[in-house]
């Protein structure tokens, strides 16, 4: 079954309210008094309305093989979980929730038993109850379904913005009102003031293992220190130089043919490589103590879940296949298969315990200035890059339609970007 784009945002806020209800019962259950739960104060836990929406785009084509959509669904969603308690203790360097206490956790972030739980959650979700869920939304006028979202949304916007406002405080023991000091009035500056206070102290009531941390604010020395924008993009750049590389070496040496592999129709970028290593360098790179084997199973299920996603967003968007792994063995949907998971792991270890601090180092090594100002010409460039190459994809499957040019960018795109050039850029593209 298809969702509209309302109908998406429907389900995402439904199941955020759904979550947050299952969220707040748990955690009143155990402490015996009602505690609310979530990163919002609003009666919303966002993570499981994204991931329910992750889970309707991407698995609705195995809504037919319940085994396949379970296990799909597991995947995803604790990867997710993980990716989710990792980018919250980087906001506020203790961790949200812990499952170290659990039998088969990882990380104290995932534990086996939640994971099951999910996945059967998930399986339900795509199978039956989005269905049911979307019938009275549907029902409703469009004029009122605008209404609704449009008024829900700008309200979790405000309630994050308030949320984040109280951890960057409880992070950097900074008083908000001297940040607003020539902002904002003093009334303003007390209210706001007191909703920041408020929504902390309910952050930290719902999560007491929360505590206040340290911050000493250091002049950077080096260029791009730590793992901050700057750092990321470069990796970014070069994780996405590299994977091009790689993989078209490695069409060389199984298929012997040279072939492209970019992601962009200018330049040598695997979009997918720079991205994956980027994220993954965000989350892993304090755990580059760790030993192999945390590593390469973290690289096996994020790798795994990450790629799915971008299977089936590409081919969503752009309406081409650029990947099929339905002959190799193992594979869920063509789209991700057992032994390229395991080629994920062999990268995040490869990647965190050798190549990351190597290329950190040399990223260091650039000159501040130049470092600034080369980073945001590039910045720019892979920006328009990436703009121009989704217009020129958009067009190519418009063409492979039989959708004639009528507007004045079809017919650039016909003109620079034609059937020939696009085939030998995206030489795996087939028609959906």
């Amino acid at each position: 079954m298809q969702y509209t784009i309302l109908e998406l945002s429907w389900l995402m806020l439904i199941y955020s309210f759904l979550g947050w209800v299952l969220e707040t019962a748990a955690g009143s259950i155990r402490s015996r008094k009602f505690v609310n739960r979530g990163f919002s104060t609003g009666p919303l836990c966002l993570v499981y309305g994204v991931a329910a929406t992750i889970l309707t785009l991407t698995m609705q084509e195995l809504a037919d093989h319940f085994f396949a959509l379970f296990f799909g669904c597991m995947i995803i969603c604790t990867a997710i979980e993980w990716f989710t308690g990792k980018m919250l203790e980087r906001l506020n360097q203790h961790k949200w929730w812990d499952y170290s206490q659990k039998k088969w956790n990882f990380d104290g972030y995932i534990c086996l038993q939640y994971s099951l739980i999910w996945g059967i959650l998930g399986a339900l979700a795509v199978r039956y109850f989005n269905r049911f869920l979307a019938i009275p939304f549907r029902i409703i006028p469009w004029f009122l379904q605008v209404t609704l979202l449009l008024t829900a949304f700008i309200l979790m916007a405000l309630d994050l913005v308030a949320s984040l406002a109280a951890v960057r405080r409880m992070k950097r023991e900074i008083a908000v009102a001297g940040r607003w000091h020539n902002q904002l009035n003093v009334w303003t500056k007390r209210f706001g003031l007191w909703i920041v206070e408020a929504v902390g102290r309910r952050i930290e009531k719902a999560y007491p293992m929360l505590k206040e941390a340290s911050i000493q604010i250091q002049k950077q020395g080096k260029f791009a220190e730590g793992c901050g924008f700057y750092k990321l993009f470069w990796l970014f750049f070069v994780g996405s130089v590299l994977g091009d590389l790689i993989e078209t070496i490695f069409c060389r040496l199984t298929a012997g043919v040279w072939m492209s592999r970019s992601s962009l129709v200018w330049g040598p970028f695997s979009l997918v490589w720079g991205i994956a290593i980027a994220v993954a360098t965000a989350l892993l790179y304090k755990d580059r103590d760790k030993p192999d084997r945390h590593l390469f199973f973290v690289g096996v299920f994020l790798g795994g879940a990450y790629e799915y996603v971008c299977s089936v967003f590409t081919e969503l968007v752009f309406g081409k296949v650029f990947w099929d792994y339905s002959d190799i063995p193992f594979n869920l949907g063509g789209r991700i298969n057992l032994l390229y998971c395991f080629f994920w792991g062999i990268v995040a270890v490869i990647w965190i315990k050798l190549l990351y601090p190597l290329l950190s180092g040399w990223i260091e090594k650039i000159p501040v200035i130049w470092g600034y100002i080369l980073t945001w010409i590039l910045v720019v460039f892979m920006f328009v890059n990436i703009a121009v190459s989704m217009i020129a994809l958009i067009r190519y499957d418009m063409r492979g339609k039989g959708i004639p040019a009528e507007a004045s960018w079809e017919r650039t795109m016909d003109e620079r970007f034609d059937d020939g050039r696009m085939e030998r850029i995206y030489p795996n593209a087939i028609e959906k």
